[in-house]
């Protein structure tokens, strides 16, 4: 049996361990790696659903030697957290999202592009995938362009406090730029009119001093930021492969906007950015034939389940109009579903719609796509286009 561990740059096609696992053993327990596997749809779904199942703790003794602004960072993010510091963070995070001004995609694409030497071969994850989604997030909430340009240069530096084993050269990573961002991030955010009014109503909701909620806000526009960076490219990625490789998508039924919508819908079904997620049981949960025990470790396995033919007919066929695509698992569901999940959509959407209206021509330059060395997400490490 394969185990349900390994580097996504390391398998060419794990949709055919994950249609293989769908057939033989969707609740599968790895005794290498000490965890059960969740691969069909409704297996992902209940345990995503379940009061049972909590966010894996990591860190608890901080052993690593984080420093206080990373590990702050660390407790009061909502995708790490739980119970009442997870509806907190939450709360946080969905008042910051409601507060989010509309910034001109467009115009940000052509400024990215037009920093490109050769547009004649342009790699689109680093040109545009690593750098929009933080833009765009970094300009709707009015960072100037000094601190923009700063915290988007050290993204991929803050990204690795999100890892659960972090090597020492990544801790002292971390902890070199965690204050800095945090300090820029709380500057910006006591400038803005709406930020008195979000402290005040959370302060009351949950009885917290406002010194505290304070930082659940900071921390978790942070929070925007590492999110946008990581899952963000992805969509971006893997939406545009999915356009140049389906040119015969039949856009009739729909405007542009409304094919290309479901388009990205239809990629976050079929090939998403993130793989699977981890969740520890916090008392015993049946499963199928399956005894998950309190205390054992899960790892749900999303793009297997969005695979499923149970739920998806003809699953490995990219279909933009099969009627239930968006009931794909890769935003989760449940207390920890992705908050971001309409606005990343609707950046993919947008970015797709601005490139395929400004050139007449995309090609993709190099078939053979390879990925990042991760074990949850499939994530390209380069797409090289041209623009005409």
């Amino acid at each position: 049996m394969a185990t349900t561990f390994f580097l996504q740059s390391e398998v060419q096609n794990p949709y055919k361990l994950y249609e293989k696992m769908l057939r033989e053993n969707p609740v599968y327990w790895d005794n290498s790696n000490n965890h059960w596997a969740v691969y069909s749809y409704e297996g992902c779904k209940a345990i995503l659903s379940s009061p049972f199942v909590q966010i894996p703790e990591t860190n608890q003794t901080n052993k690593i030697g984080l420093n206080e602004y990373a590990l702050s960072i660390t407790s009061k993010l909502a995708r790490l957290s739980n119970g009442v510091l997870h509806e907190i963070a939450r709360h946080s995070a969905m008042h910051l999202f409601d507060n989010m001004k509309a910034v001109a995609i467009g115009v940000i694409i052509e400024n990215l592009l037009d920093k490109e030497n050769n547009k004649n071969e342009t790699d689109w994850v680093n040109s545009i995938c690593k750098k929009l989604p933080v833009a765009v997030i970094l300009k709707s909430f009015d960072f100037n362009e000094k601190d923009c340009d700063f915290i988007s240069g050290k993204i991929e530096q803050l990204i690795k406090i999100m890892l659960p084993n972090k090597t020492l050269g990544q801790v002292e990573a971390v902890n070199e730029i965690s204050k800095k961002i945090y300090t820029i991030t709380e500057r910006h955010l006591y400038a803005l009119n709406f930020y008195k009014s979000i402290i005040k109503t959370l302060s009351q909701k949950y009885n917290i001093a406002p010194d505290e909620t304070a930082s659940f806000c900071v921390i978790n526009l942070i929070g925007l930021f590492i999110q946008s960076y990581d899952a963000g490219r992805g969509i971006l990625s893997n939406s545009l492969l999915q356009i140049i490789n389906n040119p015969n998508l039949s856009k009739n039924n729909f405007t542009y906007s409304e094919f290309l919508q479901k388009s990205v819908i239809e990629t976050l079904r079929f090939d998403p950015p993130i793989h699977n997620t981890k969740r520890v049981a916090v008392n015993g949960i049946a499963l199928n034939d399956a005894k998950i025990k309190e205390g054992e470790a899960i790892l749900i396995v999303l793009a297997a389940a969005n695979r499923d033919s149970r739920k998806f007919s003809n699953p490995n066929t990219y279909n933009i109009e099969r009627a239930n695509n968006s009931e794909h698992l890769t935003f989760g569901i449940g207390s920890h579903n992705c908050i971001a999940k309409y606005f990343s959509v609707s950046l993919a959407t947008e970015a797709l719609s601005y490139l395929l209206e400004r050139y007449k021509t995309i090609k993709l330059l190099e078939k053979n796509i390879q990925y990042e060395p991760m074990v949850n997400a499939r994530l390209p490490r380069n797409i090289y286009i041209s623009l005409t």
